[in-house]
């Protein structure tokens, strides 16, 4: 199905996503390439909101240069076009877990937000607008993230999440995850 119709039926979970949702949809009507590096204004990045199959732990990396909790995630490689690939592959890579998996109902993308990202080296200042899937995974497989890829991944307990310097939009689609993961349970 085409970005901008999976786009057209997202569910937006509040005003900010709304009007990042509105930017995501422009940038895609502008750009046939959205998720090329080359953009100067910014590019659509994917990531992978991970919890375990029984939703009682989400995974999080900290960016060292962001100096933050973050979910995995990043860009797309040449050639990459899917949202939810470049999530699994990202996620991947960052965690090292090789059990990953889309959950099966949740909407996708779970979540979409706009944030900001500072020059750095020759990189100017620019914008990811970023697609987020929800993955789970087991969660007793030792975390291996690639050479390069973060120094700290680990699991958090939900009562662990509220003490986390986390932005409003990784709280938004925290609380979209952990309702996909536990909506069956008794």
């Amino acid at each position: 199905m085409p970005l901008q119709r999976i786009l057209s039926r997202h569910e937006p979970g509040d005003e900010a996503e709304a009007a990042d949702l509105a930017r995501i949809r422009a940038f895609v009507d502008l750009h046939p390439q959205p998720f090329d590096r080359a953009i100067a204004q910014g590019h659509l990045t994917a990531s992978a909101v991970v919890l375990t199959r029984d939703g009682a732990r989400v995974l999080l990396l900290f960016h060292e240069k962001l100096r933050r909790w973050l979910q995995p995630g990043g860009h797309a490689e040449p050639g990459e076009t899917q949202g939810e690939a470049i999530a699994l592959r990202e996620a991947l890579e960052e965690t090292g877990l090789a059990d990953l998996a889309l959950h099966p109902d949740a909407p996708r993308p779970l979540d979409v937000d706009v944030h900001d990202i500072p020059a750095r080296g020759s990189e100017p200042a620019h914008e990811h607008l970023d697609l987020r899937y929800l993955v789970t995974a087991g969660g007793s497989t030792a975390l291996r993230p690639a050479a390069g890829e973060t120094t700290r991944v680990r699991w958090f307990s939900w009562d662990e999440v509220p003490a986390l310097d986390l932005d409003h939009g990784l709280r938004r689609a925290l609380t979209k995850a952990r309702y996909w993961c536990l909506r069956d349970r008794p």
